[in-house]
This record gives C-alpha cells, sequence and structure tokens, in this order.
C-alpha cells in the first residue's frame, strides 16, 4: 500500500512544479514548451506530474497565477508611508519586466495571448479575465484607500484610472514583444505614464524631489 502523502506536502511538490515549469517556459515561451520538458527539469515521472496538472495549458494558467501573486501583494496599501510612491515604485518596476524578455514570462504570455488555442476559445480560461478583474481591483482599493487618507484627488474616477494603467502597461508590452524595447523606449513612456498618472490622481503635499522625474 502507497503512503499516504500530507497535504503540506503536496502543496510544496505543487510549487516547486510550477517554479520549474516558469523557468521551461521563460526559456522556451508557451508554443515550444512540452509537459516532457517541464518533467525532465522537475525530475518527476510523468504519472506524478499528471497527478497534479492535466496539460500544458493547465500547467500554463498555474504559473500565471503564481506570477500574477506579486502585482497583487504590491497594491496592499501600506500604513508605513504615502501610497503615491508606492504606485510610482511599481510603474519604474514594469521598465524591467518589460526589457527583459529572456528573464520574464512576457515572451511566454504573448505567445498565449495570441495564440488560436486561446484566441477560439477564451471561455475556457476564465482565469484570463479573473487576472484583469483582480488586478484593476487592487489598483483601485490603493487609489479610493489615497483618498480616504486624504492622499489623492483624482480627475477621474478610480476605476477607469486602474484600467488605464493596464491597458498602457499591457499595449506597451505587446508593442515591446513584437518590436523589441529600443524602439518602443519603455523608459520614456513608462515617464510618460507617471507623467499623465501624477495629474489625473493628483496626490497632495509632494515635495518636488518626490515628483515624477525620468526613469534611470
Amino acid at each position: 500500500m502507497a503512503p499516504k502523502v500530507s497535504e503540506e506536502y503536496k502543496n510544496e511538490k505543487r510549487k516547486e512544479l510550477i517554479k520549474a515549469a516558469k523557468k521551461v517556459f521563460i526559456e522556451k515561451g508557451y508554443v515550444h514548451t512540452s509537459m516532457q520538458d517541464i518533467m525532465d527539469e522537475a525530475g518527476i515521472s510523468r504519472g506524478a506530474f499528471y497527478s497534479y496538472f492535466d496539460n500544458i495549458d493547465h500547467v500554463f494558467i498555474e504559473v500565471l497565477k503564481d506570477d500574477d501573486k506579486k502585482d497583487v501583494q504590491y497594491f496592499v496599501p501600506s500604513d508605513e508611508g504615502p501610497l503615491w510612491p508606492q504606485l510610482k515604485r511599481w510603474v519604474e518596476e514594469q521598465q524591467y519586466h518589460i526589457e527583459a524578455i529572456d528573464q520574464t514570462l512576457l515572451f511566454a504570455k504573448a505567445e498565449f495571448f495570441l495564440s488560436s488555442k486561446y484566441v477560439k476559445n477564451k471561455n475556457n480560461f476564465p482565469y484570463i479575465s479573473e487576472r484583469y478583474n483582480q488586478t484593476a481591483e487592487a489598483i483601485e482599493k490603493v487609489l479610493n484607500e489615497g483618498i480616504r487618507k486624504g492622499e489623492f484627488r483624482p480627475q477621474q474616477s478610480t476605476h477607469s484610472i486602474a484600467r488605464y494603467i493596464i491597458s498602457f502597461i499591457d499595449g506597451l508590452m505587446l508593442d515591446t514583444f513584437q518590436l523589441g524595447h529600443k524602439q518602443t523606449k519603455v523608459k520614456d513612456q513608462l515617464f510618460v505614464l507617471l507623467f499623465s498618472l501624477e495629474k489625473i490622481i493628483n496626490p497632495v503635499h509632494l515635495t518636488s524631489s518626490s515628483r515624477s522625474l525620468p526613469l534611470q
């Protein structure tokens, strides 16, 4: 009789497999990654691996969920300082994620979102809509908290501002995937985004040093 495996062990093993899968997706992209590639990277048998994941799309969505956690967690309002610098840092950090295609999931994401499998079967991938909503809601929560604390006096609804940020970042990611970061000038584009956000969000009590400066 096989030994009983604890839920804690299963959860930890699942995290290890997602980590291995993420590495392969970063190296090979979505289109050219197979279940066997991930099994080889993780050093796990086929039977054991399929006890956690049904197919390559299932694996990719789980990797996407894990990767999305950091963005949502980033927008947990902090009581340790003003919220504008927190939002500003997140935007600035997007420069690395957009430019470093070979070190992030950007290439795999672009392939997945442009794939006929996703385009023709969007209803089979409800998490894609969920991830958009949860990111928008997380940004909106920070903006509303800024209003509550008297830090923000937005010129547009927080609902619209949150979705404007996502659309800008996603569009810049897609353009950079197609054209390369030298042509899309990611740093300059993000500076323009910050400049516009500062006008729209209207953070109060900013010193001259805390206003939007060119990205380094």
